[in-house]
């Protein structure tokens, strides 16, 4: 399935203004990073692919909306997949998106 392109048009809106943003299409969406760094994707599978401070996902998880990525069969801390459900209004994508921005902005940038 092809991501979302009006969801990642939506995320873009959101972070246009960011400093060292550029959009990689990687894990079958359009990922974009921070510095080189994965903040958020529009996900081919539907929804967000979410980038967050490892030490944050059991929180996060509470979420009605969110899941540990799962690559291969293994559940990875600092990486949640957002149902679609969870990102139609500006407001629920907002949070999100920001967290991811965050999380990427705190790690030091790629070369």
């Amino acid at each position: 399935m092809a991501y979302d392109e009006e969801l990642a048009n939506r995320v873009r809106d959101l972070i246009q203004a960011e400093e060292g943003i550029t959009e990689m299409r990687m894990f079958g969406g359009l990922a974009f990073l921070i510095h080189g760094n994965m903040a958020v994707s529009a996900s081919g599978q539907g929804g967000l692919l979410l980038r967050v401070d490892p030490a944050d996902s059991e929180a996060l998880l509470t979420d009605p909306d969110a899941r540990r990525f799962e690559m291969r069969g293994r559940q990875m801390d600092g990486w949640l997949r957002i149902d679609p459900s969870g990102v139609t209004t500006k407001r629920q994508l907002k949070q999100w998106v920001t967290r991811g921005v965050a999380y990427a902005r705190s790690l030091p940038p790629k070369q």
